[in-house]
């Protein structure tokens, strides 16, 4: 295989009810929160290939083989990979790991941030051209929906808060202890609770109709109406 400028990995579960976006369950059904969750990560694929940063790999859990993941390659240039075992710091790494055997460089970046743009990976690969180590896309709720890396060092996933405010600080520090050079993003928002479901709808994400139509009446009615 040609050895490639950057290779663009992207994270995502298999959209089973129950499985996914679980924080959104008092708002929604099981089944509603995969819906939406299964419109999340084809909006972050089409960003993936549209920003045309390099080779775009699908890093899938459970199973590569699950129905949504094979309909997701059917529709886009993309690559499937099967994610490792282990918590979610191990799992980048091996992602990373594994990319950096093709490519001088890797972004990662989460299948549940529709703010993250084109124009974000563009600059993000920029960046990494420019010798830094890393670039990270802040999150505004403290871990980030972003990573890009020339290297890969697992010292840098190791012992992290997961699923913390304090991810991103963390994460800031491990590099500190690398000596590494990185570059910040502009903060961007992903969805992981209620009231970024509002605010998902009410900016027009993913196309205001296509989310409505898989709600309850009274649920669409307040996210349209706002708080």
């Amino acid at each position: 295989m040609k050895r490639t400028d950057c290779r663009l990995i992207v994270f995502a579960k298999a959209p089973i009810p129950g499985e996914v976006k679980t924080r959104l369950l008092p708002l929604l059904d099981a089944e509603t929160a995969a819906a939406l969750y299964e419109e999340l990560v084809l909006h972050c694929l089409s960003t993936a290939v549209e920003a045309e940063v390099g080779p775009v790999d699908l890093w899938c859990a459970s199973s590569k083989d699950h129905p949504f993941f094979i309909r997701c390659c059917e529709r886009f240039p993309i690559e499937r990979c099967q994610q490792t075992s282990g918590d979610i710091g191990r799992r980048m790494a091996h992602a990373f790991h594994a990319a950096l055997e093709k490519a001088d460089s890797a972004l990662l970046m989460g299948s549940d941030c529709p703010s993250l743009t084109c124009a974000d990976l563009k600059e993000a690969r920029r960046c990494l051209r420019l010798n830094n180590h890393a670039v990270i896309g802040p999150a505004e709720d403290g871990g980030y929906v972003l990573l890009g890396l020339r290297q890969c060092d697992p010292k840098l996933f190791e012992g992290i808060s997961w699923g913390t405010e304090s991810v991103l600080e963390e994460t800031r520090e491990r590099l500190r202890r690398l000596g590494w050079h990185w570059h910040e993003l502009p903060e961007r928002w992903d969805v992981d609770r209620p009231e970024d479901v509002r605010r998902l709808v009410s900016e027009g994400y993913l196309g205001q109709k296509a989310i409505c139509s898989r709600l309850s009446d009274d649920v669409a009615f307040s996210f349209q109406k706002g708080p």
